[in-house]
């Protein structure tokens, strides 16, 4: 049996990952969260309030270790990344960290995990709100890497996109073509990868089996141009996009990056993964919200 502690499961992939690994059975699963909603799971797991940013609080959570292995998807600074070497320390087997593609910059070539590289970047403390989110998570992957006594890996997912999706990013372009509402796009040819909130679950319960270390990028088979997704959005519609490079700020496209931001999964596949194409379960996502929209 393995003991397996959750920091943010209440929600998205993290509340999918907990109900893989009660379907796959034979753990005991604590989730901590800030407490502030009843979450319901498909099954009963142990549950804890946890304030992440409350160093004590995570050292009690700690020693209710050890751990076989933590998941952590609740970290966003240096200073929260340290506070979990500390408090971790001889308390847990394996630390997976989920980490974003915006530790990388915009590239016009795929990037892959050494185009940041955590190992040697410039350690510096701060709270979240100190830094940008990329910049946030470039220093708590560094604080991991380069402090950590324990094996960490770093999940590196994109956007991710599900029915379960409370950013609502894909909504948006949704409604604002079936409503005719411009949408502020600064390059339509511009690529990026992406991910289902189901694959990222997925993903982090193949890792806990895999010997992967350091970081890994997660993505869907395949990129997709911004102009080509609000296509995809035109075809099943019927409607015609009003895209336009500059509008007010609130109809500025979520997707809207300046230039491509598309990821290499090779390692993650080398060593057995196989991801789904999201030329497969984008047209299916997109008609589902559609008919939320409509209805």
């Amino acid at each position: 049996m393995s003991k397996i502690l959750i920091l943010g499961g209440s929600r998205y992939f993290g509340k999918r990952l907990v109900n893989l690994l009660l379907l796959e059975g034979g753990h005991e699963i604590t989730v901590a969260t800030r407490g502030l909603s009843k979450v319901e799971y498909d099954a009963p797991v142990q549950s804890i309030r946890l304030d992440r940013k409350d160093e004590e609080a995570l050292r009690l959570a700690a020693a209710a270790g050890p751990w076989d292995i933590v998941y952590d998807n609740i970290c966003y600074s240096p200073d929260d990344a340290f506070a979990a070497v500390r408090a971790f320390d001889g308390q847990v087997g394996r630390y997976i960290l989920t980490s974003t593609l915006s530790v990388y910059d915009f590239s016009e070539q795929v990037i892959t995990e050494s185009d940041f590289d955590p190992y040697g970047y410039k350690l510096r403390t701060g709270k979240a709100a100190d830094f940008s989110y990329g910049e946030g998570k470039r220093l708590a992957e560094a604080a991991f890497f380069q402090k950590a006594d324990f094996p960490v890996c770093a999940m590196r997912i994109p956007i991710v996109l599900g029915p379960d999706d409370y950013t609502r990013r894909l909504h948006f372009h949704v409604e604002r073509v079936m409503h005719g509402t411009p949408i502020g796009v600064p390059n339509p040819e511009a690529a990026m990868s992406l991910i289902t909130s189901a694959e990222a679950a997925s993903f982090l319960l193949w890792l806990s089996k895999s010997p992967l270390m350091g970081p890994v990028n997660a993505c869907s088979d395949g990129s997709m141009s911004i102009g080509g997704i609000i296509g995809v959005i035109e075809e099943i519609t019927g409607k015609q996009a009003d895209i336009r490079p500059e509008t007010v700020a609130e109809h500025m496209s979520p997707f809207g990056i300046s230039a491509s931001w598309v990821m290499d999964h090779s390692k993650a596949q080398e060593a057995g993964y196989c991801f789904e194409s999201v030329y497969d379960w984008l047209p299916h996502l997109i008609r589902d919200t559609a008919a939320c929209v409509e209805g």
